[in-house]
Protein backbone atom coordinates (compact mmCIF):
# COMPACT_ATOMS: atom_id res chain seq x y z
CA UNK A 1 0.00 0.00 0.00
CA UNK A 2 1.43 3.06 -0.98
CA UNK A 3 0.91 7.01 -0.08
CA UNK A 4 2.38 9.18 -2.39
CA UNK A 5 5.53 7.54 -3.04
CA UNK A 6 6.42 6.17 0.56
CA UNK A 7 5.27 2.82 1.08
CA UNK A 8 2.87 2.49 4.19
CA UNK A 9 2.85 -1.38 4.43
CA UNK A 10 2.90 -4.42 2.39
CA UNK A 11 1.05 -7.74 3.26
CA UNK A 12 2.09 -10.98 1.31
CA UNK A 13 -0.94 -14.05 0.97
CA UNK A 14 -0.81 -17.29 1.42
CA UNK A 15 -1.68 -19.50 -1.06
CA UNK A 16 -5.09 -20.92 0.33
CA UNK A 17 -5.95 -17.28 0.39
CA UNK A 18 -5.98 -17.43 -3.27
CA UNK A 19 -8.80 -17.60 -5.56
CA UNK A 20 -9.18 -19.79 -8.93
CA UNK A 21 -8.06 -16.52 -10.70
CA UNK A 22 -4.80 -16.48 -9.25
CA UNK A 23 -5.58 -13.15 -6.55
CA UNK A 24 -6.23 -12.63 -3.28
CA UNK A 25 -9.94 -13.21 -1.86
CA UNK A 26 -10.62 -9.27 -2.40
CA UNK A 27 -12.95 -9.49 1.07
CA UNK A 28 -9.29 -10.62 2.69
CA UNK A 29 -7.83 -7.30 0.64
CA UNK A 30 -10.52 -4.72 2.20
CA UNK A 31 -10.22 -6.40 5.58
CA UNK A 32 -6.25 -5.91 5.25
CA UNK A 33 -7.23 -2.19 3.96
CA UNK A 34 -9.48 -1.85 6.72
CA UNK A 35 -6.74 -2.69 9.62
CA UNK A 36 -4.12 -1.08 8.00
CA UNK A 37 -5.14 2.67 7.61
CA UNK A 38 -6.15 4.08 10.58
CA UNK A 39 -8.90 6.39 9.10
CA UNK A 40 -12.24 6.79 11.16
CA UNK A 41 -15.48 6.56 9.26
CA UNK A 42 -14.40 4.85 6.09
CA UNK A 43 -16.32 3.85 3.88
CA UNK A 44 -15.83 -0.46 3.33
CA UNK A 45 -17.98 -0.66 0.13
CA UNK A 46 -15.47 2.34 -1.44
CA UNK A 47 -12.63 0.00 -0.90
CA UNK A 48 -14.47 -3.17 -2.44
CA UNK A 49 -15.15 -1.55 -5.28
CA UNK A 50 -11.60 0.05 -5.83
CA UNK A 51 -10.18 -3.34 -5.02
CA UNK A 52 -12.47 -4.67 -7.67
CA UNK A 53 -11.30 -2.64 -10.45
CA UNK A 54 -7.56 -2.97 -9.60
CA UNK A 55 -8.32 -6.53 -9.73
CA UNK A 56 -10.13 -6.57 -12.84
CA UNK A 57 -7.11 -4.37 -14.65
CA UNK A 58 -4.83 -6.79 -13.17
CA UNK A 59 -6.13 -9.83 -14.45
CA UNK A 60 -6.34 -7.75 -17.99
CA UNK A 61 -2.65 -6.83 -17.85
CA UNK A 62 -2.03 -10.58 -16.78
CA UNK A 63 -4.07 -12.05 -19.80
CA UNK A 64 -2.08 -9.37 -21.93
CA UNK A 65 1.33 -10.44 -21.02
CA UNK A 66 0.66 -14.46 -21.72
CA UNK A 67 -0.75 -13.37 -25.27
CA UNK A 68 2.51 -11.03 -25.95
CA UNK A 69 4.94 -14.22 -26.35
CA UNK A 70 3.44 -17.46 -27.70
CA UNK A 71 5.09 -20.42 -26.16
CA UNK A 72 5.82 -21.80 -29.75
CA UNK A 73 8.44 -18.97 -30.23
CA UNK A 74 10.31 -18.88 -26.91
CA UNK A 75 13.62 -20.67 -26.35
CA UNK A 76 14.12 -23.34 -23.95
CA UNK A 77 17.14 -22.26 -21.20
CA UNK A 78 18.90 -24.63 -19.31
CA UNK A 79 20.21 -22.92 -16.32
CA UNK A 80 23.31 -23.95 -14.96
CA UNK A 81 24.08 -25.38 -11.22
CA UNK A 82 26.26 -22.60 -9.01
CA UNK A 83 28.61 -24.71 -6.73
CA UNK A 84 27.93 -23.80 -3.15
CA UNK A 85 31.93 -22.27 -2.44
CA UNK A 86 30.80 -19.68 -5.31
CA UNK A 87 27.30 -18.46 -4.22
CA UNK A 88 28.09 -15.19 -2.44
CA UNK A 89 25.11 -14.83 0.09
CA UNK A 90 25.19 -11.92 2.94
CA UNK A 91 25.44 -12.91 6.53
CA UNK A 92 22.20 -12.02 8.38
CA UNK A 93 22.84 -11.37 11.87
CA UNK A 94 20.06 -10.33 13.23
CA UNK A 95 16.80 -7.20 12.69
CA UNK A 96 18.55 -3.77 11.31
CA UNK A 97 15.79 -1.08 12.23
CA UNK A 98 16.67 2.07 9.95
CA UNK A 99 17.26 5.23 11.38
CA UNK A 100 13.88 7.46 11.42
CA UNK A 101 11.59 4.42 11.67
CA UNK A 102 8.99 3.77 14.18
CA UNK A 103 7.89 0.34 15.39
CA UNK A 104 4.35 0.18 15.40
CA UNK A 105 4.20 -0.38 18.92
CA UNK A 106 6.02 3.16 19.56
CA UNK A 107 3.98 4.54 16.97
CA UNK A 108 0.84 3.23 19.68
CA UNK A 109 2.34 4.68 22.38
CA UNK A 110 3.15 8.05 20.61
CA UNK A 111 -1.02 8.17 20.11
CA UNK A 112 -1.80 7.25 23.46
CA UNK A 113 0.55 9.66 25.21
CA UNK A 114 -1.35 12.23 22.53
CA UNK A 115 -4.66 11.61 23.63
CA UNK A 116 -3.47 11.31 27.25
CA UNK A 117 -1.98 14.93 27.32
CA UNK A 118 -5.50 16.08 25.37
CA UNK A 119 -7.80 14.91 27.64
CA UNK A 120 -5.36 16.31 30.57
CA UNK A 121 -5.84 20.15 28.37
CA UNK A 122 -9.38 19.67 28.24
CA UNK A 123 -9.87 18.45 31.74
CA UNK A 124 -7.90 21.67 33.19
CA UNK A 125 -10.12 23.69 30.89
CA UNK A 126 -13.31 22.90 32.08
CA UNK A 127 -12.07 23.06 35.79
CA UNK A 128 -10.99 26.79 34.84
CA UNK A 129 -14.43 27.40 33.43
CA UNK A 130 -15.93 25.68 36.34
CA UNK A 131 -14.57 28.12 38.98
CA UNK A 132 -15.26 31.19 37.08
CA UNK A 133 -18.97 30.66 36.19
CA UNK A 134 -21.55 29.71 38.48
CA UNK A 135 -23.27 26.38 37.50
CA UNK A 136 -25.67 26.87 34.69
CA UNK A 137 -29.00 25.08 36.32
CA UNK A 138 -30.33 25.16 39.99
CA UNK A 139 -31.68 22.07 41.51
CA UNK A 140 -34.43 22.54 43.59
CA UNK A 141 -36.50 19.34 45.10
CA UNK A 142 -40.01 19.30 43.73
CA UNK A 143 -42.96 17.70 45.71
CA UNK A 144 -45.59 15.85 43.67
CA UNK A 145 -49.07 16.20 44.34
CA UNK A 146 -50.04 12.20 45.46
CA UNK A 147 -52.13 10.00 43.56
CA UNK A 148 -55.50 10.36 45.29
CA UNK A 149 -57.62 6.87 45.82
CA UNK A 150 -60.71 6.46 44.75
CA UNK A 151 -63.38 3.82 44.61
CA UNK A 152 -64.57 4.69 41.51
CA UNK A 153 -62.47 4.83 38.03
CA UNK A 154 -62.36 8.75 37.32
CA UNK A 155 -59.33 10.20 39.56
CA UNK A 156 -60.69 13.26 41.49
CA UNK A 157 -60.48 16.74 40.05
CA UNK A 158 -57.25 18.54 40.91
CA UNK A 159 -58.26 21.44 43.88
CA UNK A 160 -58.08 24.72 42.39
CA UNK A 161 -59.07 28.19 43.78
CA UNK A 162 -62.35 28.49 42.53
CA UNK A 163 -64.37 32.19 42.45
CA UNK A 164 -67.31 30.92 44.55
CA UNK A 165 -69.31 29.60 41.42
CA UNK A 166 -68.70 26.03 40.59
CA UNK A 167 -68.43 25.12 36.82
CA UNK A 168 -69.85 21.77 35.94
CA UNK A 169 -69.46 19.57 32.58
CA UNK A 170 -72.20 19.11 30.64
CA UNK A 171 -71.07 16.24 29.04
CA UNK A 172 -69.33 14.03 32.13
CA UNK A 173 -71.05 15.79 34.88
CA UNK A 174 -67.47 17.00 36.86
CA UNK A 175 -67.08 20.32 38.93
CA UNK A 176 -64.41 22.22 36.90
CA UNK A 177 -62.85 26.13 36.64
CA UNK A 178 -61.29 25.16 33.35
CA UNK A 179 -62.80 26.19 29.43
CA UNK A 180 -61.96 22.55 28.62
CA UNK A 181 -62.88 19.64 30.65
CA UNK A 182 -59.31 17.88 31.16
CA UNK A 183 -61.45 14.40 30.92
CA UNK A 184 -63.43 14.59 27.99
CA UNK A 185 -62.18 17.62 26.32
CA UNK A 186 -65.44 19.26 25.61
CA UNK A 187 -65.95 23.46 26.11
CA UNK A 188 -67.40 24.03 29.32
CA UNK A 189 -70.05 26.58 29.47
CA UNK A 190 -68.99 29.90 31.46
Amino acid sequence: MLKGKGVIDSHVFKDEDMSAAGFPNQNLIVGWVLRTVAIPNINPHQIMKTTQALTKQAITRNKEKKAAAPISEAKEVELEIVPESEKKRPAATGWVKEEGMKSSQELEEEKRQAFQERMKYIKEERGAQSSQQEPATLKTARSLPSIPKGTSGDPDPPHRATTGASTFCPSCGKDLDWKFCPYCGKPLPN
